[in-house]
């Protein structure tokens, strides 16, 4: 397997391109086509050529919601989405559309690209399942440790209770 000293392009960067929408790991449009060296028009249009190798399940367009929910996400970075001149909502790429891709860019790049792609795709992949198996751990020390931490917040309060048994006072008092 190709470490980040010989890909193409960084792993960390194709990482950042993915993205979750409508409960999918997605990749938009014009980032795929700045990794794979092309304008998104062309992308777009080979895509449209060939749009019965993309159902929903491979690629959407984004609706308006998703598209202003994603713009003001990036307002602060301004590399992506926004700087005007898009005329329609960018289309988000899952997993299989993306391998999909690779059957209408047929380019060497494109190749390359589609194996990094898929590859932080299996990454990303690994880490939920690894985050999901944390989750559940974290979640057994919580119950373990909440019923200690109650027994120390008992005896605390036990300390602070006021004794119900009154004391004798203090000093001389003669009868």
């Amino acid at each position: 397997m190709a470490d980040d000293s010989t890909s193409l392009i960084p792993a960390e960067r194709i990482e950042r391109c993915i993205l979750f929408i409508r409960e999918h790991k997605v990749m938009l449009d014009q980032d795929l086509a700045a990794l794979y060296g092309v304008d998104t028009k062309v992308l777009v249009q080979a895509v449209k050529r060939n749009i019965k190798r993309f159902p929903p399940a491979f690629m959407f367009q984004l609706n308006e919601d998703e598209f202003t929910a994603l713009r003001s996400q990036f307002v602060t970075s301004n590399v992506r989405l926004g700087r005007g001149g898009r005329r329609y909502s960018p289309f988000a790429f899952t997993e299989q559309g993306v391998a999909m891709l690779s059957s209408i860019l047929r380019s060497e790049r494109a190749v390359e690209v589609n194996v990094e792609i898929m590859r932080a795709f299996v990454r990303l992949r690994r880490m939920l399942a690894s985050n999901v198996e944390l989750a559940r751990k974290l979640d057994a020390l919580e119950r373990k440790y909440d019923s200690q931490f109650k027994a120390v917040f008992d005896a605390i309060r036990q300390l602070m209770a006021p004794e119900s048994t009154p004391r004798r006072p203090i000093g001389f008092h003669g009868h």
